[in-house]
């Protein structure tokens, strides 16, 4: 049985990600910090926190390409959605050709309007795709209108919200109803480097980063749209320290081309998950 000393260490060291996290939104246009796993983001003010969980459909999740960042126009004539260049789109879109279709329905009949919401897209990613189900609530945002770092958790005992991941989110697109999309995270307890961010992988791969806290219990899981289900989700493996390096190989089937979203996440203390981090890459079948 795990001491009381233990879960208030990483109660704390959880707690902490949401001051880290002010802190890193300081400056406008900054560089990312060591341990991100996403594009390089710019921050803003801290708008009040939400707890709206919306219930994503497949029409968010239908189909994966790989988008360029050169524009192009659909068979309609309209100009296909880009993200900025660098980033992967994770999540809920997979190329630009499915945000045209959710704008066209969304200009028709308001279907999904919780896409344009950074907020609740950062909490439906966590709580309904990555399947932390305890997650409920966006307990910070910093950024600007079309880039930002959206904290996501849940409320402690004492009812105080803490924050467990920090989503970062990229418009898809331009215009007044472009809708967000998940990008990666920015990391701090708990950190995810390796693959880097964006490079080509094959199977099996080497996912490993940094952790600080006590008695923790890594999980590591493989996603790519349109499916939810893991492609490969790994047992249990114990780590812990005053930032740690960890290690884990795994297998993985894709097929080539393919974006595939990375998780980690530790908990066991108060709540099955008090820390998680993302990162993206593309497979290769072709040896590296």
């Amino acid at each position: 049985m795990r001491t009381r000393t233990c879960r208030s260490r990483i109660v704390a060291a959880v707690v902490a990600v949401a001051s880290a996290v002010a802190l890193a939104g300081c400056g406008s246009g900054s560089p990312a910090a060591p341990g991100t796993t996403a594009p390089p983001t710019s921050s803003g003010p801290t708008p009040t926190a939400t707890s709206a969980v919306p219930s994503p459909t497949s029409s968010a999740t239908t189909g994966t390409t790989s988008p360029s960042t050169r524009p192009s126009t659909s068979s309609t004539g309209t100009a296909v959605p880009v993200l900025r260049h660098g980033s992967l789109p994770l999540w809920p879109f997979g190329s630009g050709t499915q945000v045209l279709a959710w704008q066209r329905a969304y200009r028709a009949g308001g279907t999904q309007p919780w896409h344009r919401s950074e907020r609740e897209t950062a909490v439906a990613f966590a709580h309904g795709y990555l399947g932390y189900s305890e997650i409920d609530r966006a307990t910070s945002r910093t950024g600007t209108a079309s880039d930002a770092l959206v904290g996501v958790g849940w409320a402690d005992p004492n009812g105080r919200d803490v924050t467990v991941g920090v989503v970062h989110l990229l418009r898809f697109g331009t215009g007044a109803d472009a809708p967000w999309e998940v990008v990666g995270t920015r990391d701090t307890v708990l950190s995810l480097t390796s693959p880097r961010y964006g490079s080509t992988v094959t199977s099996p791969m080497t996912v490993g980063g940094r952790i600080t806290g006590v008695d923790e219990s890594l999980v590591v899981a493989v996603r790519s749209l349109p499916g939810v289900d893991p492609l490969v989700e790994t047992a249990p493996v114990p780590s812990g320290g005053e930032d740690t390096p960890w290690r884990i190989t795994v297998p993985v089937r894709a097929p080539d081309g393919a974006v595939l979203t990375i998780s980690v996440s530790t908990g066991g203390h108060l709540m099955a998950v008090e820390a998680f981090a993302v990162t993206g890459v593309r497979v290769s079948s072709a040896p590296r």
